[in-house]
Formats: C-alpha cells, structure tokens, sequence
C-alpha cells in the first residue's frame, strides 16, 4: 500500500512527472481528486516520477468488485468481526476512499462534502477511542487501587484480629484476677463475720457471768447486814 494512495483505489499508472509547462486538461480538471488523494512523487533513475489516483469514472461492476475485495482481504488480514479492531478499521477507511474517489469524479462538490463527512467521522471515533482508553485507564487505576486497599484492609483486619485475641487474654486474665480477688474477699469476710461473732458471744457471756457475780456480792452484802 503506497503513502497517500488507498489499497482499493485504482491508479492511473506510472508516469514520469511532466515539466513545469502547462498541466494537461485531464489532471486540471481533477485538481480536487488530487487534493483529497495526494500523488506519490519519488526519484528513479535520475528521473521523478508521479503516480496518480485513477480519474477514470466507476460503474455498478465496479462497486460490485470492491465490495467483493473487501470481503477477501477482512478475510485474508484476518480481521475481527467484532470490538475494535485496526486492520477491518483501516480497511474499511480505505473502501471508504474508493467510494470518495468514484463520487468526486462524478462531482467534486459532491465528493468534497463526503471527504468532510468521513473527517468528522474519524474525528467522533478519535474521540471515542481516546474516551475509551482513558476509561479504561481509569478503571484499571481503580482496580488496582481497590486490590491495594483489599490488601490494607485484610492487613488491618488481621492487625485487630490480633489486637482482639490480646484484649481477650487480658481480659481472661483480668477476670481470673477479680474472680480470685472476690474469693479471697469472700473468704476473708467469713472469717470476720465469724471470728465477730465469736467475740460477741464471748463479751455476751462474760456480761452473764459479770451480772451474776454482781448478783450474788449484793446479796451476800444484805445477808449480812
């Protein structure tokens, strides 16, 4: 596929470029072909040569052939029937340069507003392709913050997961600790209770036994007045 020529647009030929005198008729009056096709100029044997975009004018066979060559070469480049795909993209484009070239042939004007058309085109799906990559950007930008942040949050998890089982062994320590504590202290006030107890009745009987003696000096005393 030259630079500048579709690989579906037919060529005039190869012809050595003309000097600089007067173009000839044929090629002025294609003048908006060539715009919109640019020549291929190089230099061969100390020679320039040109090759044109054929100007020839196109039937119903041959639309018929181009489309024909369109399917065998989507099928022989392998393209994608479906997504995105560059090389049905690319072949598509040039199929549509085809179809530009029979139509300015007929009429420039007419060929220059679908020139304008498929520049738009192309712009709108420049666009897309860039919104899409930049979408696509962004997601992946999203998923690998979300993964990292799956990553911190099961090591936050597992950081209170053990900060957790340590609360719970202090906290079975602590409350070993009280539940002796209270047994202790349960104990310790049996024994006050007790050992209170055993005062009180000791103080109660020598009270008993004080009032008796009081008891029988007083009586002994009357006896013996």
């Amino acid at each position: 596929r030259f630079k500048g020529i579709s690989q579906f647009l037919p060529i005039a030929g190869t012809i050595p470029a003309p000097p600089p005198s007067p173009e000839n008729v044929h090629r002025q009056e294609n003048k908006a072909l060539d715009k919109m096709f640019p020549p291929r100029e190089w230099m061969e044997n100390n020679k320039q040569w040109v090759q044109y975009v054929s100007a020839s004018p196109s039937g119903r066979l041959d639309v018929i052939h181009l489309l024909e060559d369109l399917q065998l070469k989507l099928v022989e480049r392998n393209a994608h029937e479906l997504g995105l795909c560059p090389v049905r993209q690319e072949l598509y484009k040039d199929c549509f340069d085809e179809i530009i070239r029979q139509v300015t042939v007929g009429c420039a004007e007419r060929g220059q507003l679908l020139m304008r058309v498929r520049e738009e085109c192309e712009k709108i799906i420049a666009t897309y392709q860039t919104l899409y990559e930049s979408s696509m950007a962004y997601c992946m930008r999203k998923a690998l913050q979300a993964e990292q942040d799956r990553i911190d949050l099961a090591k936050k998890i597992s950081e209170l997961e053990s900060d957790k089982r340590d609360l719970e062994r202090l906290l079975n320590e602590q409350r070993a600790a009280f539940e002796a504590l209270e047994k202790s202290e349960t104990d310790r006030r049996h024994t006050d209770e007790k050992k209170h107890s055993e005062e009180i009745d000791f103080f109660k009987q020598t009270i008993k036994q004080l009032k008796v003696s009081i008891t029988r000096n007083v009586i002994t005393r009357y006896d013996d007045i």
